[in-house]
């Protein structure tokens, strides 16, 4: 089940508070997602800049979607920690997720073929985050 779909069964009926399944979801998953971002934007990409100075502009723009979606996921946890109803966060979630499969499908055709011979000296979960 997509993350999104299943933060929206999380927050349960239309109109009513987030249950605590979601509380927990949502704070789970913006910590994940805010850690991977910033291992991606402290250690990977400038790895990526070092190795292949032509992809310094992907790399800005990547970078660019980090801060988007980082206060796509403020905005979100906002909601969450107002307890809105399922339909305002059902809209942040849909947000959230058209720039993350944006960002994803953009990253994947730009960066995985450097990434396959990339070498790092960091530890994955340091470039990665704790995904």
């Amino acid at each position: 089940m997509p993350v999104a779909d299943r933060a929206r069964h999380a927050a349960g009926v239309p109109g009513e508070p987030a249950t605590r399944d979601l509380l927990l979801f949502s704070h789970g998953f913006c910590t994940a997602l805010t850690a991977h971002h910033v291992g991606e934007d402290r250690e990977l990409f400038p790895a990526v800049a070092a190795a292949h100075p032509h992809l310094r502009d992907t790399l800005r723009s990547l970078e660019q979607d980090h801060s988007m979606i980082a206060h796509l996921l403020g905005a979100l946890q906002t909601a969450v920690d107002q307890r809105a109803g399922a339909s305002e966060l059902d809209r942040h979630l849909e947000g959230v997720a058209a720039v993350m499969e944006s960002h994803l499908r953009y990253e994947e055709r730009q960066l995985l073929p450097v990434l396959e011979t990339l070498r790092l000296d960091a530890e994955v979960s340091t470039v990665l985050g704790p995904l």
